[in-house]
């Protein structure tokens, strides 16, 4: 069973995770998680828990997993994006076939609200790509 777990075990959490150490090698074999770092991925920090000193192989572990995660957040971020247009092009067939006006009523105001800063935002940002290039 040990030779099938990972060395670390990585609980993401807000802006990072707790790194544990994956340790099998005891008299009763059961696992035990022992923590030994905190991640902050905002701040790129690694900050060791409690005494323990980080090894380079540690670090080394820790700095791949901040890079692919770093990957995997990107990813689902422009994914949340294009899941966000289906919504919106859901939304206006939902608002065109299905609403009650009492429905409509109760989302036009927030809709539009946010519709038109969205609006405001990618345009400006389009005006400056368009004026850079």
């Amino acid at each position: 069973m040990s030779d099938a777990l990972p060395q670390f075990y990585f609980r993401v959490r807000d802006n990072g995770a707790m790194v544990f150490r994956v340790d099998t090698e005891n008299r009763q074999r059961r696992i035990e998680l022992d923590q030994i770092a905190v991640i902050n991925l905002n701040k790129g920090d690694i900050k060791p828990h409690g005494e323990h000193v980080l090894t380079p192989e540690e670090i080394t572990e820790i700095t791949n997993w901040m890079t692919a995660r770093k990957e995997t957040l990107a990813t689902r971020e422009i994914d949340d994006i294009h899941r966000t247009v289906d919504h919106l092009n859901l939304t206006a067939q939902w608002a065109q076939s299905r609403a009650s006006d009492d429905q409509l009523d109760a989302v036009t105001d927030a809709l539009l609200l946010a519709m038109h800063d969205l609006r405001l935002v990618l345009v400006r940002k389009k005006a400056d790509r368009l004026l850079k290039g």
